[in-house]
């Protein structure tokens, strides 16, 4: 059993002109906060940014996948395994869904909500019928049904979580036993500052106009905002081990989760605003009391004129040295990677609070030696 201890990450990521995180009229989503308006990033833009990051470092069967497609990628799954045919395989998968009690949707083969699970899973659960496959599909629908009653799918649901779901939980809400509580947790990306909603107004221009034709061919406003985000997310160790019952596979998996997160970046509108960005500041705080979201530091918005970013960090790293002072609960463990001029006053005050910047890797490292350390003490 790993001791409690909860892994707090705290990033300044400034962003260009860009509408990363769309609201219900196209536009960027906004918050107030401190009595101005902000920029908004919603945690699940930025969860699900992470995830797809994920894709890039593993092997697609140690991911997960969240659809209400499910039945049809298990029928897919049958069919690639045995020697059935699409109908038949749907009807397998079919009864084999059915014992969980997962809602139907409105459109046929999906599911009411979306299903998060991992797909070597969903191979386990092909595993429990792929040699009689074919006897099953022949037989009678009460005769089917009968034969995958007493199977233990649930059990390949509940056991043998990847990463993402482990990191990210899932909820089922009729069915509890299929529930994966996070490890994780993701606030809103806020602006540091006062955030103003602006529009780009574009033509495009038809290149199959004809010669003497004026005009555009389309025209349309596409709304933007840029800011100095401050983004935050906190990491259960405990509860990621719970989860995955490997100290080898946490280890692994906290690693992952804190380089990816560091690194994503939501989409929208990417090919219009070429946004993506790497962050002023990282900065990982190991406590083991509770985790502590420092979104208080920007309260009063802030106004510089020696750099948003630069000024941010100091307020963050005031934050962090205040709470602590006030509150107690010294952290276990600081590291801190940023790109702040070394030579001026932010670079010192991050460094009083956090410790001297390192590159981003040798925090990596840094950091899982010292979980290796704390798991000893369990």
């Amino acid at each position: 059993m790993v001791k409690r201890l909860y892994l707090d990450v705290h990033i300044l990521q400034t962003v260009p002109p860009a509408n990363l995180n769309r609201d219900d009229q196209g536009n960027p989503k906004e918050a107030v906060f401190g009595g101005v308006r902000r920029a908004r990033v919603s945690s699940q833009a930025w969860k699900r940014a992470t995830r797809k990051e994920f894709a890039d470092k593993l092997p697609q069967e140690e991911l997960a996948t969240r659809t209400r497609r499910v039945a049809a990628e298990l029928t897919r799954r049958l069919a690639a395994r045995t020697d059935l045919q699409d109908d038949a395989a749907a009807r397998v998968a079919g009864a084999l869904l059915a014992p969980l009690g997962i809602k139907a949707g409105k459109k046929e083969g999906d599911t009411a909500y979306l299903l998060f699970y991992g797909n070597r899973q969903l191979e386990a659960i092909v595993d429990l019928v792929a040699d009689q496959a074919t006897e099953l599909a022949e037989a009678s629908d009460d005769a089917l049904a009968a034969a995958v009653k007493d199977l233990p799918i649930a059990d390949q649901l509940t056991a043998g979580h990847p990463i993402d779901v482990a990191l990210f939980g899932r909820m089922v809400a009729d069915i509890p036993t299929l529930n994966v509580d996070a490890a994780t947790q993701v606030a809103h990306a806020l602006s540091t500052h006062a955030a103003d909603l602006e529009f780009d107004y574009f033509t495009a221009v038809d290149d199959k106009n004809e010669k003497g034709e004026t005009g555009a061919g389309m025209i349309g406003t596409i709304g933007f905002n840029s800011a100095t985000l401050y983004r935050y997310a906190t990491l259960g160790l405990h509860q990621l081990h719970d989860n995955l019952g490997d100290l080898d596979a946490t280890l692994e998996a906290v690693e992952l989760f804190v380089a990816s997160f560091a690194r994503a970046m939501p989409t929208g509108h990417g090919n219009s605003f070429a946004h993506r960005t790497l962050p002023t500041l990282l900065t990982v705080v190991a406590r083991r009391d509770q985790p502590v979201n420092l979104v208080s530091a920007f309260e009063r918005p802030v106004v510089s004129t020696e750099g948003i970013a630069a000024e941010s960090a100091t307020r963050l790293a005031r934050e962090h040295l205040r709470a602590t002072q006030q509150w107690g609960g010294e952290p276990a463990y600081t590291a801190v990677t940023h790109t702040l001029d070394p030579d001026t006053r932010h670079a010192a005050v991050v460094a009083e609070a956090f410790g001297a910047s390192q590159p981003f890797g040798d925090l990596l490292t840094g950091l899982r030696a010292h979980l290796v350390e704390h798991t000893k003490q369990a």
